[in-house]
């Protein structure tokens, strides 16, 4: 639906919307597991007692075949097009950590990894370190950082082996490639400007500089001795939640990456724990306050990206035991979703359509047994594009009106 459209039909009232987003929920049939997704062999009798009365479907967050990344699959989920709005991963990693981003700086998401003496990368991840090991470790660069062509470089610790790089100083601009190979089994390729504006060249001889010097700090340092830097971006400005739907919205997401995009898309970020419990806890004592709440939960996308279905399962029925404290809120509208698929069997993001429930009044009732993928494919929902939800679920809350005479 255009956007001008959709916002012209926005009515407020006090009805309340929730949008749980389990991350990277969808997946395939595991031959290994009867056939069975993650979410069909997990134990969920709360989203068991709901499904029945609930509709049931599919998303697609960018388009068909088309892998999203987890930036421009959130902003799909809340009604931007993904692919209009272009926002740098970089971006969102650093105001979710706290960075109130200046006019000219440039963003990086980043994350430590292991060399060998060829300099090839032997672990992204650099064993996925602790979050304690990361602090120390930027604390390590900050103090032993100089500024590079009269640039500042700003770094702040995220989760495990994660960390976030603002680069901030005259003349720069963010489009520029990823200091990153993606891949084991490479050397670190060198930034490049993506565009011929001097900006771009200067922020990429910044982030090589600060490439190779990082490598040379950390060169003692095991299993962290170097780091990558990708998502190189600068702040767009986005029209709100508020300014959109008259939604007075809440985001609670423990992750650096999704708070950033939350607060692009005009949320406030509530501070909030780890777990999915502490999030449904923070969202009801602030219940009072908001219209909308985004509730974010990672443990689903990590497990299919390191291919263990177990562990999907797992965190599925995390989120399914800590449902009640949500439920017993009552909202008038609950979306149960995922912002992309990572199926186990892929190890990755994929672009496999994504199972969708909305529960309310008016949403209707499909009757199916269970939410998960199979019976989502055959819901009365259909495939949408995940841009399209947000007016599906306004509607659903009685917040759009009727549109022409």
């Amino acid at each position: 639906m255009r956007h001008d459209v959709l916002e012209s039909l926005v009515i407020e009232n006090s009805s309340k919307i929730v949008l749980l987003v389990l991350d990277g929920v969808g997946d395939l049939p595991h031959p290994s597991h009867d056939g069975r997704t993650p979410l069909e062999a997990a134990r969920t009798p709360h989203l068991d007692r709901i499904a029945p009365a609930a509709a049931l479907g599919r998303i697609l967050p960018v388009a068909p075949g088309v892998t999203p990344g987890s930036g421009p699959g959130h902003l799909a989920l809340f009604g931007y097009d993904p692919i209009e709005t272009k926002v740098g991963r970089g971006v969102l990693e650093a105001l979710g950590a706290g960075f109130a981003l200046e006019r000219g700086d440039v963003a990086a998401r980043a994350n430590f990894c292991t060399l060998d003496e060829r300099g090839v990368v032997t672990d992204r991840r650099a064993g996925r370190i602790s979050s304690e090991a990361c602090a120390r470790l930027t604390g390590r660069l900050e103090r032993e950082l100089a500024p590079i062509e009269g640039v500042r470089v700003l770094l702040k610790p995220g989760k495990g082996h994660r960390f976030v790089a603002v680069l901030r100083g005259p003349g720069l601009a963010g489009d520029v490639s990823d200091a990153d190979p993606h891949r084991e089994g490479e050397a670190i390729p060198a930034a490049r400007p993506l565009s011929k504006e001097p900006a771009a060249a200067k922020a990429a001889r910044v982030v090589n500089a600060l490439v190779k010097r990082m490598v040379e700090i950390l060169s003692d340092e095991r299993p962290a001795n170097g780091a990558l830097v990708r998502g190189l971006s600068s702040r767009p400005e986005l029209c709100g939640y508020r300014e959109r739907f008259k939604l007075r919205a809440a985001a609670v997401a423990s992750y650096p990456m999704y708070r950033g995009v939350a607060e692009l898309a005009g949320m406030d970020v509530l501070p909030t724990g780890e777990t999915i419990g502490e999030a449904f806890a923070t969202a009801r004592a602030r219940w009072g306050d908001f219209d909308f709440f985004f509730v974010h939960w990672k443990a689903t996308d990590m497990a299919g990206e390191d291919g263990d279905f177990d562990a999907k399962v797992v965190a599925v029925e995390q989120a399914d035991v800590a449902l009640p404290a949500l439920l017993d809120l009552k909202p008038d509208v609950l979306c149960v979703t995922g912002d992309h698929s990572t199926p186990v069997l892929v190890r990755g993001h994929s672009w496999h359509p994504v199972p969708l429930l909305v529960h309310g009044r008016w949403a209707g009732a499909d009757g199916a047994t269970r939410f998960h993928e199979r019976n989502a494919r055959a819901g009365s929902l259909g495939t949408l594009a995940s841009q399209d939800l947000m007016a599906l679920l306004m509607a659903n809350a009685g917040r759009l009106d009727k549109y022409g005479a």
